[in-house]
């Protein structure tokens, strides 16, 4: 296959059949995101800002890209906004991947960190100071931005139908900016409005009304409700420990040869849960976000 840039990498990534035992003789099948060029979902969602950006006349040719992130996000931005040749600075909290800020670095971005403390909040309220103080600059905020449920509902979720030619039981999912889990419930629940929606977040997070709180698993989990829930019905919000998570990274790369993240970790734990309530040969569909080799200097697998 010959390509002419590696943004057209983006999308249509493999969904796998898991061969694990699942209860009640269902199917666990994972859509494997890190197969995308900057190795996770979110350079779908990096593409779909930049170019809504554009098409909305809020980027032009010398606009500086400023973006609150986590990593993955702000990898994919930092890849999007490099096939404009745009500037870009993304905030990051001090905590989250080394191997994360590399990656952002790496692809021309300058990143400014934030104390952990303060979590996204304090990332995102340095963006906007940032806003203020750089004229030409345009903060495309995931959190906030209806593109960000748009990109999963018009790419995502349309290749998860297309890919499993079965009716979808159940749809489980991590919740961090809530883009990915909002746009594909809403899609697939169009489609189909049997289909369950399951949102995953790790305990620290506080969907489930438990307190906020650090904890290992990186990707998911939230300080505030995303906005973009108030569109989509969620049938169940189910908290997993970090000690789950991980223990699912571990299973995954002994027995299936894949490397995922602990967010990947957490959505399997999830999914099997989720199995033991459902009927027979359920179907079920989640997300792996991302990979395992980003998280190294975290000892994911220690």
């Amino acid at each position: 296959m010959l390509i002419n840039s590696v943004s057209e990498l983006i999308g249509h990534t493999p969904l796998i059949d898991l061969q694990i035992d699942v209860p009640h003789h269902s199917h666990i099948y994972a859509k494997l995101e890190m197969f995308n060029p900057g190795g996770s979902v979110k350079d779908r969602l990096g593409q779909y800002l930049i170019e809504d950006g554009i098409k909305k006349h809020k980027i032009g040719n010398q606009t500086t890209i400023i973006e609150p992130t986590a990593g993955n996000t702000g990898i994919g931005v930092a890849l999007a906004a490099q096939q404009h040749h745009l500037p870009t600075i993304l905030v990051v909290p001090e905590k989250f991947s080394f191997e994360k800020q590399q990656l952002m670095k790496a692809l021309g971005a300058r990143l400014i960190n934030t104390p952990s403390e303060l979590g996204i909040k304090g990332a995102i309220a340095k963006a906007r100071e940032l806003a203020k103080e750089i004229t030409d600059s345009y903060v495309p905020m995931q959190f906030e931005n209806p593109a960000n449920p748009a990109t999963y509902y018009h790419t995502l979720a349309p290749e998860l139908l297309a890919d499993l030619d079965a009716p979808i039981t159940a749809f489980v999912a991590g919740a961090g900016s809530g883009g990915t889990f909002a746009g594909v419930t809403q899609y697939l629940k169009e489609q189909n409005p049997a289909t369950k929606a399951i949102v995953v977040e790790p305990e620290g997070s506080i969907l489930n009304g438990g307190p906020a709180h650090p904890h290992r698993t990186e990707g998911i989990g939230v300080e505030f409700v995303p906005p973009f829930f108030k569109n989509v019905t969620i049938d169940q919000t189910l908290t997993i420990s970090d000690e789950a998570a991980f223990a699912q990274v571990k299973q995954m790369a002994a027995t299936q040869g894949l490397f995922i993240g602990s967010s990947s970790g957490a959505a399997l734990a999830a999914s099997l849960q989720v199995a033991e309530t459902l009927p027979e040969n359920s179907q079920i569909v989640t997300i792996f976000p991302d990979s395992s080799e980003r998280y190294m200097s975290e000892h994911i697998y220690e």
